[in-house]
């Protein structure tokens, strides 16, 4: 099944209306000053990471009115207990010139918004529609970095007005046929069905995705009443420090060097460019989402003619697939099938390392995996070819490469390579954010706020779930340029 963007409603500044003044919100109980150590790797994904959840209201429950009140007071009083440094800022240290977190209690930001839409009014919500940037609130509206909250939310007060909570979490609260709401990195929105949306902003730099899919269950489950599902903590990220002197073994092509990024478009680098509206979105390039159903999946892992995961088998089909459709469509042009195409894709390094990290370990803890091939041999090859590039790419990371990455990154101060023939799949299907329960049930739809950018590809939790309420299906969003999606349509699906 293909979506495109042609149906998709695009939601603008008028839409909306925040209220002023912006509020802040500090933790409970402050802690001394600190600053905390940012590791290599997380200084290579220094970018805001949007994310935006929807919930419907389960028939025979309690009324949702109060969910911006309970998700306020959830973070004021006890998230921000062990998450405290969620209230610091970012700097960058002209003494080590690193980047670097400090937590300075300087707090959440908390906003009020209304907007005019019912839930029902968005659509398709498991489409990535770019607009919904609007359900979050950018912190990016700041003179300096030192000023900049790393953490938002946007919460609704009552049916009619809705309290944005800026803390790089934004929740908006849906109500009436009114929806009020404001940009915020964490928005509760309610409807007048009783559903409502939480969106989300934090910075890539702090938490990667396991760690903030962790933080927004603890969120829930304190929503809940439950507490705290999670005991400690680990926010020392020194455990990933460069070795003394840095002693960089393999080539790390994963990565580009960052005085390159200047001359370079990469969203690894980009850390304000705002998501454009879809018609903007969609002025040079097409976006479509591709569904693959369970049956689909089975039958790609069965195609691949060796035991592989369900990762590796639909990385490798989408990869042949877009090269298929960027490089290996003219016979003629021998160039183009020359030349290598990569894919990148994350790593998690939790116990690939030695030591492996703690498992309260907060910071980011993955780092760039990638498969290279020529052109010509991923599109006249078999998929098991594909498969087989991809395994090796998950296994050429050992400890040793591990580390060896973060001296590179010591040394050169890169991002990854998103850049000529290479692009990243993101599996945010993995992640388990659709489980977020706020006492409501499950997400309906969780997932990022897009930008569009070309060299993504990501890989979104297609809705069907089993018993435990996870899904099977996986949706694949993919933007490239028209005549390329055209061939890319003709390949996809070729299975």
């Amino acid at each position: 099944m293909v979506n495109n963007m042609s149906n998709v409603m695009s939601i603008t500044d008028q839409d909306l209306v925040k209220e002023e003044p912006i509020l802040l919100m500090s933790p409970r109980n402050p802690v001394p000053t600190e600053t905390i150590f940012l590791s290599n790797i997380d200084q290579a994904v220094t970018f805001p990471v949007e994310t935006v959840f929807f919930y419907e209201a389960p028939p025979n429950m309690a009324s949702t009115v109060g969910i911006a009140g309970k998700v306020r007071k959830a973070v004021e009083e006890v998230l921000l207990v062990p998450y405290y440094f969620m209230a610091g800022r970012l700097n960058f240290s002209d003494e080590t010139k690193r980047l670097e977190l400090v937590c300075n209690n300087a707090g959440a930001l908390f906003v009020s918004a209304k907007s005019r839409f019912c839930l029902m009014d968005l659509g398709n919500l498991s489409y990535p529609n770019p607009s919904f940037h609007h359900f979050v609130l950018r912190p990016g509206i700041y003179k300096s970095l030192a000023e900049t909250a790393v953490f938002t939310i946007q919460a609704s007060v009552n049916v009619v007005w809705f309290l944005n909570l800026l803390i790089n979490l934004s929740i908006k609260n849906f109500c009436s046929n009114h929806v009020w709401s404001n940009q915020t990195n964490h928005i509760v929105t309610r409807f007048e069905c009783g559903g409502f949306a939480l969106g989300f902003t934090t910075n890539h730099a702090i938490l990667d995705g396991k760690s903030a899919s962790e933080m927004f269950h603890n969120l829930a489950s304190i929503c809940r009443g439950e507490g705290l599902k999670t005991n400690h903590i680990n926010n020392d990220r020194t455990c990933l420090t460069a070795r003394t002197p840095p002693q960089i073994h393999f080539p790390h092509t994963e990565y580009v060097k960052l005085a390159r990024t200047s001359s370079l478009v990469s969203s690894f680098t980009s850390q304000k460019r705002p998501s454009p509206s879809p018609h903007v979105f969609s002025d040079k390039y097409t976006h479509k989402l591709f569904s693959f159903t369970p049956q689909m999946l089975k039958f790609l892992k069965k195609k691949a003619m060796i035991k592989c995961s369900t990762f590796e088998a639909i990385l490798a089909h989408i990869w042949r697939a877009r090269t298929r459709a960027v490089l290996g469509h003219d016979r003629d042009q021998d160039q183009d099938q020359d030349q290598d195409s990569t894919v990148l894709f994350a790593v998690d390094i939790r116990d690939m390392i030695s030591p492996p990290l703690p498992s309260s370990f907060i910071g980011n803890a993955v780092i760039t995996g990638y498969a290279r091939a020529k052109a010509r041999d991923l599109v006249d090859g078999p998929l098991s070819y594909c498969v087989e590039m991809v395994r090796e790419g998950r296994e050429r990371v050992t400890s040793e490469y591990i580390r060896s990455v973060i001296d590179w990154l010591e040394v050169y101060k890169g991002t990854p390579a998103t850049c000529g023939c290479a692009f990243y799949v993101s599996a945010w299907w993995k992640l388990g954010f659709g489980e977020v329960d706020l006492g409501f049930g499950r997400a309906k739809h969780a997932g990022p706020i897009l930008s569009g950018n070309d060299e993504f590809v990501l890989l979104l939790d297609g809705g069907d779930c089993d018993e435990g309420g996870k899904g099977l299906g996986i949706n694949v969003w993919i933007g490239l340029e028209k005549e390329k999606m055209e061939r890319f349509l003709q390949c996809v699906f070729d299975m």
